[in-house]
């Protein structure tokens, strides 16, 4: 008899075998009785010998033990959005442009459906499934990969020979189908059924217990290729046969095209055929079908040139529309919400869509008891289009947000205002308890004060037992409390534990010390993003300097002078003089702006402000440290003994030690195992002004290489990027 590893080992590849030929070819060569039997064995041996115990063996496509809550991967390389075209003249241009780029008359496209899912990225490494991320911010995104293992079809471990790294990127979704049956078996069960396939998939992919996840019948499709070590793949075409090959899934039908004239036909053919699909499609896209071609494109800050998603007219419905609501968002975003008469639109009821904000409504001149015309964008979220002005009902009433919700937030009963040149409201309150979920993820997320512990469910948890209403609140958390907060229900409780509270209470006095730029990131002030806050933190030393300086009220007022300017000068074709003598006063307050204006320039050229610290953030930043809501937050972090401190000031040149602004403008790439871990090197060479990208290209200055990262080497070289190591970057930041 072989032994239990032997047999472990036999009976794993033999039960994906039968998987593969179940799932994939529709060719059983066992009855389900047989298989239950080889699974059944399987388990047993599992459970008798634990130290065998494999995360991708088929036991686990069941669902294992109920997660804490999700780890942040980064991505080996970012996952970037496709731009999208909405017209057939916009993808003609599109062509055209690939046209010229590449300097070919006919340069070969394929088309293939836009599947209406959740992006994910599935990384192998020598053939077994490493990990499964979500999207994310495209840098870094939820480790879900207990999830995606019980999803049948998706091999867990690739057959030989696999290549040494490939990252899939593709979607996740429920099948039409399965999608129907589901909401049958909810509704027998007295439960509500889901509203549509890609938020009943999306959850299902966030569930914390993996057994409900195997529940939801997740299925996955492979459209793209992340970071990749194996044989050299010429072609989209390539890589379709690499993904079949491995049995990996892959979004098909796929087209091709070679002129402009056969991409539009494609397109219309593929919009007549993708409603056959057992999944829902919004759109098609577009690649160039040549991978040497895509990598002489590149991409910009966002998106690839060499590709393009054509969205498809969406189905429009009309309905009564009964009531506004309004919703309090992470930012304190006040955003209206028809409640309407439910009508079935692109394969599901809609009774409520948005009315994105106040001047669109009165632009649109939406009041209740209209009759109005709703799709949904990109075939998702439902949205008013336009009023049937003809059936529109006697008595009703513009609307008016402000007078709606009286003048508070209908979360907090806090006062809201609107910024000027703005069209949101926003509630003021740093207490609403609307945003105190949202906030405080914002302020434990890693790229914020990365506090360990306190995950989102811990989160969630706090604001719901009433131990935390905004972020402030985590550094006045009792042990005692913290580890007796009950994650579960009140009829499965599940507490924290003492160990976990004690490494979030640990973690908590940690951030005390975090440097400014991640406090001013964590306290998610609209339009401060981590770039922002690195600059800002450039230019100032404390927390306090910055929200009582003069920095940015001056670039505020330089922004302001720019807009009179325009709108006083004599030249002003909107707004022209009325006559001579009101020309010649307009002239001399264009002349007095413009001394001011360049009296505040000279002022400021010295601090060479970059700009991630324009007018906007100035305005943003200067407008929350102003308002009740910032004071409010600026007295509780003193109550606290908590003054942020910046580790990179440095806003003259003068001041700065030798070496600080050697590496501003400079672009790095990191690969291979270094010294510490990749963050803290990020944040290191940020500090010293450098930008970190995560793929190399011609605007690349320096590859910094640990041991490993063979293929950025390699790609390093070619492009003629230099390649430094640990030592050399420390001679050139001495």
């Amino acid at each position: 008899m072989s032994s239990a590893p032997q047999r472990i080992d036999q009976l794993r590849r033999e039960i994906e075998r039968h998987n593969r030929l179940y799932y994939e070819q529709a060719e059983p060569e066992i009855t389900d009785a047989e298989y239950d039997r080889l699974f059944r064995e399987l388990e047993e041996l599992e459970a008798a010998h634990p130290e065998h115990a494999d995360p991708n063996s088929p036991t686990q496509r069941v669902g294992g033990a109920p997660l804490e809550g999700f780890n942040n991967i980064r991505h080996r390389l970012p996952m970037m959005s496709i731009d999208d075209v909405f017209s057939e003249g916009e993808l003609l241009n599109f062509y055209q442009r690939l046209q010229r780029l590449t300097g070919q008359d006919a340069p070969a496209v394929t088309i293939e459906p836009k599947i209406d899912g959740t992006a994910i990225s599935l990384s192998y490494l020598d053939g077994a499934l490493e990990h499964a991320v979500t999207r994310g911010d495209g840098e870094t995104g939820d480790d879900v990969t207990a999830n995606v293992r019980t999803i049948r079809r998706l091999p867990l471990r690739l057959p030989d020979p696999a290549p040494a790294l490939l990252e899939v990127r593709g979607e996740i979704f429920i099948p039409l189908a399965d999608f129907d049956q589901l909401n049958a078996e909810r509704d027998e069960a007295g439960l509500p059924a889901f509203a549509n396939p890609r938020n009943a998939a999306a959850g299902g992919l966030k569930q914390l217990d993996p057994r409900e996840t195997a529940k939801r019948r997740l299925a996955f499709l492979a459209h793209g290729l992340g970071a990749y070590e194996g044989p050299e793949l010429a072609d989209e075409l390539a890589f379709h046969q690499l993904l079949d090959d491995l049995g990996i899934q892959r979004n098909q039908p796929v087209w091709q095209a070679q002129s402009a004239d056969e991409l539009l036909e494609r397109v219309r053919e593929l919009d007549q055929y993708r409603h056959q699909l057992p999944c829902g499609t919004d759109g098609a896209v577009i690649k160039l079908r040549d991978r040497a071609l895509r990598e002489q494109l590149g991409s910009t800050s966002r998106a690839p040139r060499w590709a393009c998603a054509f969205k498809y007219p969406a189905e429009q419905k009309q309905t009564v529309l009964r009531a506004i609501t309004i919703q309090v968002g992470r930012t304190g975003v006040l955003t209206p919400v028809a409640e309407m008469d439910p009508v079935l639109v692109s394969g599901s009821t809609v009774a409520r869509a948005t009315l994105h904000n106040e001047e669109e409504i009165q632009r649109k001149d939406v009041r209740i008891g209209d009759t109005v015309i709703i799709e949904k964008a990109g075939e998702i979220i439902p949205a008013v289009i336009s009023v049937v002005q003809d059936l529109r009902p006697p008595g009703t009433e513009p609307f008016d947000l402000y007078r709606h919700v009286e003048g508070k937030c209908p979360s907090c009963g806090g006062p809201i205002s609107r910024q000027d040149g703005f069209v949101a409201w926003r509630c003021t309150s740093f207490e609403c308890p609307a945003q105190a979920v949202s906030r405080i993820r914002q302020f434990i997320s890693r790229q914020a004060l990365d506090i360990g512990g306190i995950g989102n469910i811990v989160a969630e948890k706090l604001v719901e037992r009433g131990l935390a209403s905004s972020p402030l609140d985590l550094f006045q958390l009792q042990p005692d409390k913290l580890a007796a907060l009950n994650l579960g229900t009140s009829d499965e409780p599940r507490r924290l534990g003492e160990k976990s509270a004690a490494r979030a209470l640990e973690s908590l006095q940690q951030a005390r010390r975090k440097p400014l730029h991640r406090w001013l990131f964590a306290m998610g002030i609209p339009h401060v993003g981590r770039s922002a806050a690195l600059e800002l933190s450039r230019l100032h030393r404390t927390l306090g300097e910055l929200a009582d300086g003069d920095i940015l009220p001056r670039i505020r007022e330089l922004s302001e002078i720019e807009e009179e300017m325009r709108e006083v000068s004599p030249r002003n074709n909107a707004n022209p003089p009325r006559d001579d003598e009101d020309k010649a006063r307009r002239r001399e307050a264009y002349e007095a702006l413009k001394q001011r204006h360049a009296s505040l320039s000279e002022e400021l050229a010295p601090l060479k402000i970059g700009p991630d610290a324009g007018p906007a953030v100035a305005r943003s930043v200067l407008t929350f440290f102003e308002s009740d809501a910032g004071r409010l937050a600026l007295k509780h972090m003193r109550d606290l003994g908590i003054d942020p401190e910046s580790d990179n000031h440095a806003p003259l040149p003068a001041d700065a030690p030798a070496g600080d602004h050697t590496l501003a403008g400079k672009t790095f790439v990191i690969t291979g195992t270094l010294s510490a871990p990749r963050d803290e090197i990020k944040e290191r060479l940020e500090a010293l002004g450098a930008k970190v990208s995560g793929s190399i290209s011609k605007n690349t200055d320096y590859l910094l290489a640990g041991e490993g990262g063979g293929s950025k080497r390699d790609k390093a070289t070619k492009l003629g990027v230099k390649v430094i190591g640990e030592d050399q970057l420390d001679e050139l930041t001495r």
